[in-house]
């Protein structure tokens, strides 16, 4: 499993996915690491799946990343005494707090903190926002709207409040029996939805403690407005662009990505673009152009990873799927200006010993023809600080910690690679040396980069580079 590539693929397993060949075949593809969407599903299946890639994982002898994605709260109106009406532009039409079947004078909303939240002249979206309705009067069980645009409304459609912040915790009680299951299975990563606020990351972190990481997935106005400070206490941010572009303008969306991708560059946390990248391959052996363009960009842009989520959860192409944003990757990885597009991005180090040294990994290598970076991680976190400058070389990232180097399945250039913890320093240039040869990454007259932290078994000490020649 020598790498190809850096950007990363993280893909859905679902229905499509039959067993631990089909499983396989996608990790020779390309696949990195693996989505459980927790939205669909019996956790039966949940765990069927876990265990094929756990059992490939160790038929590779090479780590593969778990990703559960907890549902969070879905919003929705209740259900109409004809099971769907039709909403005229411009009419007036009232969501209250009233159970009976709806009519197309008023309907259902079972969720008395979005009447809590809405103020007149806010904004409703129905039905992934085909519909949208104005508040033009507040109630203490009601709300009435005005239709900006109509269209047929039916039974139990979601609901989209892009204005207001809602006092609702991003975990349900279903996430919260999920998030048990999954953390009880094993899984390395919890992806959190309808992240409103820094808080909410804080509320998910009590319930996992350290037991996985945490992915803020951004698909809500006010997480955008705030970023930095979410970014911050998430392990990772993905860009989850679904309803992202429901709740804000579709013209709106590029320019997000882009600065989300620049904020946790800066950072130095994992970003993962997701949602459609390649959704014609659901039905289709072959993608759109404009599909394949949005891939490109996004690996121009930095994203650490991208995500296919039907495509391969659902779709009648999977592995062609896989194949093809491989393909796509590399293509873009190989072009001219490639390295100069995200020099242009590099982040502002930090003062530290760990950023002092991945800067100058980063110099060396545009002066010396380095093969590859061996980094010494016992956290992994001095080897996400060398995946944020982008280097020109791959970076091997020696661990004696499995669940390291899951975690680093989705970092940006990583390839890890799990290795008895160091004891003497005389160690460290043989060992990098006989693995980073051994993974296929160097062979004899090419130059290594080393870095380590001395003493070992200190998260966070990287204190020690080295330029070693292979004789």
């Amino acid at each position: 499993m020598t790498p190809d590539k850096k950007v990363k693929i993280l893909a859905t397993l679902g229905p499509a996915i039959q067993g631990l060949d089909d499983v396989r075949q996608l990790v020779e593809a390309g696949v990195n690491l693996f989505r459980l969407n927790f939205s669909h599903g019996e956790h039966a299946d949940h765990a069927e799946r876990f265990h094929w890639v756990r059992e490939v994982e160790r038929q590779l002898d090479y780590p593969i990343g778990i990703l559960m994605d907890l549902q969070g709260p879905k919003l929705r109106v209740g259900r109409f005494a004809t099971g769907k009406v039709e909403l005229q532009r411009g009419q007036a039409f009232r969501l209250d707090l009233d159970s009976s079947p709806g009519d197309t004078r008023r309907a259902n909303l079972p969720h008395p903190e979005i009447i809590a939240a809405l103020q007149p002249g806010m904004n409703l979206l129905l039905d992934d926002g085909k519909l949208r309705l104005q508040v033009t009067a507040k109630h203490a069980d009601a709300i009435d709207t005005r239709v900006l645009a109509g269209g047929e409304l039916s039974d139990r459609k979601g609901v989209n409040v892009p204005e207001a912040l809602l006092e609702l915790s991003p975990l349900t009680a279903k996430d919260r029996r999920d998030l048990d299951f999954g953390l009880q299975l094993g899984v390395d990563w919890v992806a959190l939805s309808f992240v409103q606020r820094p808080q909410d990351l804080i509320e998910a972190r009590a319930l996992i403690g350290e037991r996985a990481f945490i992915m803020a997935k951004i698909e809500k106005p006010s997480a955008v407005e705030q970023l930095e400070a979410i970014a911050q206490l998430a392990d990772a941010i993905m860009v989850a662009r679904g309803d992202l572009g429901v709740e804000v303008p579709a013209e709106n969306v590029p320019a997000i990505q882009k600065a989300i991708i620049r904020t946790c560059r800066q950072l130095g946390k994992p970003v993962v673009v997701a949602t459609q990248m390649l959704e014609s391959m659901r039905f289709s052996p072959a993608p759109t152009r404009a599909e394949v363009t949005d891939v490109a960009n996004a690996v121009a842009e930095g994203a650490d990873a991208l995500m296919l989520s039907a495509e391969t959860a659902s779709g009648d192409y999977p592995l062609e799927a896989v194949s093809m944003m491989s393909k796509i990757i590399r293509q873009v990885e190989s072009g001219a200006d490639f390295q100069a597009q995200l020099d242009v991005g590099q982040p502002r180090p930090e003062a530290t010993a760990s950023d002092a040294i991945s800067c100058a990994i980063r110099r060396i290598a545009t002066i010396l023809p380095v093969a590859v970076l061996v980094n010494y991680s016992e956290s992994g976190s001095s080897s996400l600080r060398a995946s944020r400058e982008r280097p020109r070389a791959a970076i091997l990232s020696l661990t004696p910690n499995l669940h390291t180097a899951r975690r680093l399945t989705v970092a940006w250039g990583v390839h890890s690679v799990v290795n008895a913890r160091l004891n003497k320093v005389e160690e460290i240039t043989s060992t990098a040396v006989e693995i980073a040869q051994a993974q296929g990454l160097a062979q004899r007259g090419d130059t290594l980069l080393i870095t380590a932290g001395v003493p070992f078994g200190q998260p966070g000490s990287t204190n020690m580079l080295r330029i070693e020649t292979l004789p």
